[in-house]
Order: structure tokens, then C-alpha cells, then sequence
């Protein structure tokens, strides 16, 4: 029986080419998502993954979401994706309380609420995958992004502590660090400012959101068992740890 991958922000960018490729690989997909229903619904239609929206820095959303998903396609959630994620950047001397906390909720409490919502299920099988998207920003910090980058570093403490905790159970929990990825929004960066990114990536591209969703399968898979509290940099060389 095909197990059950559940990617929050699962119909864009990285997330709809992880949903993607995990349908591909012969998963039960569902794809969480909070806004533009009208992009969700023609996700849906072009790829035939169920879409399920909720909003993933409530945690009683969470749970409840879960359950539907787990209802509908019946069977637990073995596979969590935490993708999802926003900014609202600016520098820290002009930024607002409103703004750190709408990002750390959406990019960091919910990585809690997704995995707690999942884990009890996944103990209890003795078998789960919860692979967690940070950011090289996360690593390395950015210039506006406080909020942003103390969001996705705190990803990497949350996986290490998690993986320890359920290594004995069968459960793997990793992180995955992109840096720059060819989605609309990155390729709607002006051309003078793509110039100076490009510069100072190794490879000298942007990433393909599919070579993210590579990595992940790579992680997803049942032979993955002996990978976890690790982090996957995915960046062209652009920082190496």
C-alpha cells in the first residue's frame, strides 16, 4: 500500500515540485495550502493531488487537518514535508512585532504543530519521514531578514532534538537547506541584482525547485533509515558548512 506524504504550501513553487515529484514516486499526496484558491484548484486539476487548506500557525488547524487528510485518504500520515514559509522583510530597527511573530508562527511554530499532529501515528507504526525545508539564509543570515533567519535556524536545533527522540521508533527527521531556487519569485528579481546572486554561486545558476524535490524523495524513501538529524544544503556551492 502506497504510504501518505502530506506538503504544507504543497501547490507552489518548491512545494508543488516536491508534491510533484512524490505523486510520481508512487505516494498518496496531499498538498496543504493557505491562500490563492484559484492557484490550488488548478493544481489539483493538472496533477490530481488533493489540495487541503488550512492555516499551519494554528495548531488546532493542524490537527484537524491532519485528520482530514488522514480520513480521506485513508491511512496515517508517514511522510511530513514542512515547506511552507513566508517573508516579511525589513531592517530590524524599523521592523514590528507583527512582523516577527507572523514569521516565526508560519515558519517555525508550525514545524512543531505539523510534526506533533503526525508523530503520535508515526510512534506508533514504528516508521515516519519529517523532512523540514529551512533556508542557506537560515545559515548563513541576511540583510532584512532577522525574522526570517532566526525562523529557519531554528529549524536546525528542531530537527536535531526531534531525530533524537525518535530515532529508536523508526521515525527520521532531516532538514533540507536550499539557497537560491528558480522560482517566480526569485526570477522576478531585477536583472542588475540576479547578476550579483549569480556571481557568487559556484555552479553559476539558480537551483531548480525539482532538484529540492530530488532530495527530498532521497530522504522520503524506506531505505533512508539511517540518515536523520542531518541537514541537506542545496545551494550550488554557494555555502559549504
Amino acid at each position: 500500500m502506497a504510504r501518505i506524504a502530506l506538503v504544507t504550501g504543497g501547490t507552489r513553487g518548491i512545494g508543488a515540485a516536491i508534491s510533484i515529484a512524490l505523486k510520481n514516486a508512487g505516494y498518496k499526496v496531499a498538498a496543504n495550502y493557505a491562500s490563492r484558491d484559484d492557484v490550488a484548484t488548478e493544481f489539483a486539476k493538472v496533477t490530481g493531488i488533493p489540495t487541503y487548506k488550512w492555516d499551519i500557525s494554528d495548531a488546532e488547524a493542524c490537527q484537524q487537518g491532519v485528520k482530514m487528510v488522514s480520513d480521506e485518504l485513508g491511512g496515517s500520515v508517514e511522510i511530513l514535508v514542512n515547506n511552507a514559509g513566508i517573508t516579511r522583510d525589513g531592517a530590524m530597527h524599523k521592523m514590528t512585532p507583527e512582523s516577527w511573530d507572523t514569521v516565526v508562527d508560519t515558519n517555525l511554530n508550525s514545524v512543531f504543530y505539523m510534526s506533533r499532529a503526525v508523530l503520535d501515528s508515526m510512534r506508533d507504526k514504528k516508521f515516519g519521514r519529517i523532512i523540514n525545508i529551512s533556508s542557506m539564509n537560515g545559515q548563513l543570515g541576511q540583510f532584512g531578514q532577522t525574522n526570517y533567519s532566526a525562523a529557519k535556524a531554528g529549524i536546525f536545533g528542531f530537527t536535531k532534538a526531534l531525530a533524537r527522540e525518535t530515532a529508536a521508533r523508526g521515525i527520521t527527521v532531516n532538514a533540507i537547506a536550499p539557497g537560491y531556487i528558480a522560482t517566480e519569485m526569485v526570477k522576478a528579481i531585477k536583472e542588475d541584482v540576479m547578476k550579483v546572486i549569480l556571481s557568487g554561486i559556484p555552479v553559476g545558476r539558480l537551483g531548480e525547485p525539482s532538484e529540492v524535490a530530488r532530495a527530498v524523495l532521497f530522504l522520503a524513501a524506506d531505505e533512508g533509515s539511517f540518515i536523520t538529524g542531518e541537514t541537506l544544503s542545496i545551494n550550488g556551492g554557494q555555502y559549504m558548512e
